[in-house]
């Protein structure tokens, strides 16, 4: 039982790294020192980028963002085409440190929302 019980809570945290959370990311931009963060490639930018987003795609991420966002205690937003390779770029910087960070999902899922600012 015990086991079983460590094993479900794993599941859970893993569970919840990277998902995509729409609503909360939306919440998140409503915060002024947010950050919202395209990391899509930039073909995929050309056609087509969410008012106020920063592109770093995911591979330049751990390089880029301190200039960008240097307070780790900042929101940070991220989108892509998809919300995989948000997810992934989500993952990462929570493991350089950044304790408000969000998958907002797919561009095209985005593009008819307007974030609150």
């Amino acid at each position: 039982m015990h086991r079983l019980l460590i094993a479900l809570i794993a599941f859970a945290s893993l569970a919840s790294a990277g998902q995509v959370d729409q609503s909360a990311a939306l919440r998140a931009l409503q915060q002024p020192d947010a950050v919202l963060i395209d990391v899509r490639t930039e073909q995929e930018h050309a056609q087509g980028a969410l008012p106020g987003a920063t592109r770093i795609e995911t591979a330049d991420l751990a390089e880029r963002i301190a200039s960008i966002v240097p307070d780790k205690g900042t929101p940070v937003v991220l989108y892509c085409r998809s919300g995989s390779r948000s997810s992934a770029a989500q993952d990462l910087l929570r493991e350089m440190g950044y304790e408000k960070v969000y998958n907002a999902g797919g561009y095209e899922d985005l593009k008819g929302i307007t974030p609150p600012r």
